[in-house]
């Protein structure tokens, strides 16, 4: 006797569709912030010449400056980190994931004979409906951790940035 109540596929295609919108969320985040470091490093890289005398005269503002674009790499490197996410997971084959569609099972014909079968059969749909959403969901967690470090060197970025200026405008004052 199968003590399973019925399910909704349709469950499992909304939350697929909620971590496809939480990914391109995570990726905006990324977007936002490789732009407003680009244009901040342009800038600098554009005035170099102004912040040159600070750098022969002061060390202080040398080390915070050095430790600002420090901070904005690494920064800049955790939102590449979040738009080419490395991930091993370990699945059989399933006709969702689109690199399975394309190589595991053969032509088109063969492909799509795979498919009616998983969708004409409730446990292997849900399995296979599961396994996409935990592999979204895997991806979607590594996107926003590196999302959140990148962030934080952002902040960090930024105390050194205002602290740099700050020396900067103290030895012009002086």
């Amino acid at each position: 006797m199968n003590l399973m109540k019925r399910q909704d596929p349709n469950n499992y295609w909304e939350q697929l569709e909620r971590l496809e919108k939480l990914i391109r969320a995570s990726e905006l985040k990324a977007g936002v912030l490789f732009s407003f470091h680009s244009l901040i490093l342009g800038l600098f890289a554009e005035r170099l010449d102004f912040f040159e005398p600070m750098f022969q005269g002061n060390w202080l503002f040398t080390a915070f400056t050095g430790i600002w674009l420090l901070c904005v790499l690494t920064s800049v490197y955790y939102c590449f980190k979040c738009f080419m996410p490395r991930m091993e997971l370990k699945y059989d084959d399933n006709v969702f994931f689109f690199r399975d569609a394309v190589k595991a099972f053969g032509n088109s014909d063969e492909y799509t004979k795979r498919l009616i079968d998983i969708c004409g059969s409730e446990e292997e749909l849900y399995t296979q409906l599961a396994e996409q959403i935990h592999a979204e969901s895997k991806i979607i967690a590594n996107k926003f951790g590196s999302v959140q470090k990148s962030l934080r060197f952002f902040a960090l970025s930024f105390i050194f940035a205002i602290l740099s200026l700050i020396i900067g405008i103290i030895q012009i004052a002086s």
